[in-house]
């Protein structure tokens, strides 16, 4: 399990709202370092946006809507590839949007909205 990374500015990581877990944009970063290429980067920010949920008593399977960023759209097919991969059967809604830039640098980011469990 990832821990949960260290926001790169004045934000909480994760934020309950009534029956919601709020997730904020998870890069791919790993000790406060980016990592390189954009299959590490959407691996490790999707096994970040995982361990800040477990944090909270959420899993990837509980979020109901994602929205993603990425800085050149061509990257969209593989990280896609990747997406589904890692979210398995889980299939939330989803936005992908296209960005100027990202916080150092990254070419993924990923944000989203979770049901918290009733057993949380």
């Amino acid at each position: 399990m990832n821990k949960v990374p260290a926001p790169v500015g004045p934000y909480s990581p994760i934020v309950r709202a009534g029956d919601n877990s709020i997730v904020s944009g998870q890069i791919g970063v790993v000790d406060g370092e980016l990592v390189d290429g954009l299959e590490a980067q959407v691996r490790t920010a999707i096994g970040n946006l995982q361990a800040v949920l477990q944090s909270e008593g959420c899993e990837l399977s509980d979020i109901a809507k994602t929205t993603v960023f990425l800085t050149d759209m061509a990257n969209f097919e593989p990280m896609n590839d990747i997406y589904a991969e890692l979210f398995g059967h889980t299939r939330p809604a989803r936005s992908t949007v296209a960005v100027a830039g990202l916080p150092r640098n990254a070419l993924f980011e990923i944000e989203a909205i979770a049901y918290i469990p009733t057993s949380a």
